[in-house]
């Protein structure tokens, strides 16, 4: 989100001094890196929880539309990048990979069939197929299907035109292409200690190195984008508009498998649906991952607890970050959480007997020496203040100053897919002068060419966009 935010602000306006403080020894190493994260290029067509069922059984399909767009636009803007030269070849960061839905079970076919007509007819899903065939899904998802009871009802949708993303590789393209300009720094081994508002107006950011050197830095304007580790910050801030707010950390971890005779089996991003009490971010899936031009498989996630916010935070991260302002908020979203709360323990003491048994739903003929676990990355889903009391937050959240000096970003699904989006919606706020400004709109256009139009509702823009985009980064079916 951060190297996103400072690329957009480069082209927008070229002169400006940006800085970015990084506290380990490398951009990228937690929530952004390949191997802690699922790389989906989440575009909602193959994630079932961005298509809930409502009580009278027919499937609402308004969020998909709305992810769908959002992962266009950050696409465009991938494009723009790649095509102007300013980061190297797409295929360094995002790979080809089929998009899947795969359910089990009479109830389940009913509901995937009702999400394949709901989307189909929409220019964004148009290429969208569905089959309940056990030979045609046995082509698309042979591992899948290997070993499978021939009676067992089943069903599946695909879009070959699916992404793998390698979020950490491109954040890297980011950094290294701002370093290349002027007035840009990158701090690394650096951890900020203090945030205070100065009677200019001014940020003061004390930040401490590595050999526990202090530094002190003025800024006009401040994004903390710590993925996990955001919430500390804003509160460090002391803004209104954070108060309130709180955090409540999940950490992951999924099975890997590097075997080339089980790995070239399946190519695809297969998703299922999640079980009941479990997070969105918990939803099953069986993936092909393209890290450093090498494939492997992961399958999960399976869901833990920490009281980290980050792989490399403290334990002391989540009572630490418990304040009077949110202690009612976070009080409130446990008692209304209970079933999660139960999914959690019984994920945390899971065996790997019970890990592989997992696996063989989706895998029936697995063996387990195949598969190593590989422990994800720690993501913190935002609590806030409701009639309630408070409410956990599975989705993402741009926290602003009224004045729009600071903001941060908290929460964790979709996630990196549409940092782009975001990213603008946070400069539409913080920055709604320059947003407004001929210079800003003209340049925006050029990186995000829906920018202030519906892809949604405009079948013939996204008509134009797709192709272009799908040419550039090297995407097309």
């Amino acid at each position: 989100m951060s190297a996103t935010l400072a690329m957009l602000l480069r082209q927008l306006q070229p002169n400006l001094s940006i800085e970015i403080f990084e506290s380990l020894g490398s951009v990228a190493s937690e929530s952004s890196s390949a191997w802690n994260n699922a790389g989906t290029g989440h575009a909602a067509l193959c994630e079932l929880n961005y298509t809930p069922q409502k009580a009278d059984g027919s499937v609402d399909c308004s969020k998909a539309l709305e992810i769908n767009e959002a992962f266009e636009v950050s696409r465009q803007f991938w494009s723009y990048l790649v095509e102007s030269g300013k980061i190297g070849s797409a295929r360094e960061f995002i790979n080809p990979v089929p998009h899947m839905s795969f359910v089990r079970g009479s109830t389940n076919v009913d509901y995937l069939r009702k999400r394949y007509e709901g989307l189909v007819g929409h220019h964004g899903f148009s290429m969208m197929e569905y089959s309940e065939d056990p030979v045609k899904l046995a082509e698309w998802m042979p591992l899948v299907m290997a070993g499978r009871a021939p009676n067992e009802k089943v069903a599946a949708t695909r879009v070959a035109g699916g992404s793998d993303v390698d979020f950490g590789a491109l954040t890297k393209l980011f950094i290294s292409a701002l370093e290349k300009t002027e007035r840009f720094a990158l701090h690394l081994n650096s951890k900020v200690k203090a945030l205070n508002r100065e009677k200019d107006g001014l940020w003061k950011i004390e930040v401490r190195g590595k050999t526990g050197r202090k530094r002190t830095v003025k800024a006009k304007f401040v994004f903390l984008g710590a993925g996990g580790g955001a919430l500390p910050l804003l509160q460090m801030s002391g803004i209104h508009e954070g108060k309130g707010y709180g955090g409540f950390p999940v950490s992951g971890q999924f099975l890997r498998c590097d075997n080339p005779a089980v790995v070239e089996q399946h190519f695809a991003k297969v998703y299922g649906r999640a079980s009941v009490g479990a997070p969105p971010m918990s939803v099953p899936h069986l993936d092909t991952r393209v890290i450093d031009g090498k494939k492997s498989l992961l399958f999960g996630p399976y869901a833990g607890f920490s009281t980290r916010f980050l792989k490399s935070g403290s334990l002391f991260d989540l009572p630490r970050s418990l304040k009077p302002d949110n202690l009612l908020p976070m009080l409130a979203a446990g008692r209304d959480n209970m079933d999660l709360t139960a999914y959690l323990i019984g994920q945390v003491i899971q065996s790997p007997e019970a890990r592989l048994k997992s696996l063989r739903e989706f895998v029936p003929n697995a063996v387990a020496e195949d598969w190593r676990l590989e422990i994800a990355g720690q993501r913190v889903q935002v609590i806030k203040r409701s009639a309630r009391g408070g409410s956990l937050q599975f989705g993402t959240e741009v926290v602003a100053a009224a004045d729009g000096s600071v903001a941060s970003l908290l929460g964790a699904s979709p996630g990196a897919s549409t940092a782009v989006p975001i990213m603008l919606q946070l400069l539409t706020r913080c920055f709604p002068n320059e947003m407004k400004s001929a210079e800003w709109q003209t340049k925006l256009k050029q990186m995000v060419p829906s920018a202030g139009e519906s892809l949604v509702k405009d079948s013939e823009l996204f008509g134009r966009i797709r192709p272009w985009t799908d040419e550039v980064l090297g995407l097309k079916a």
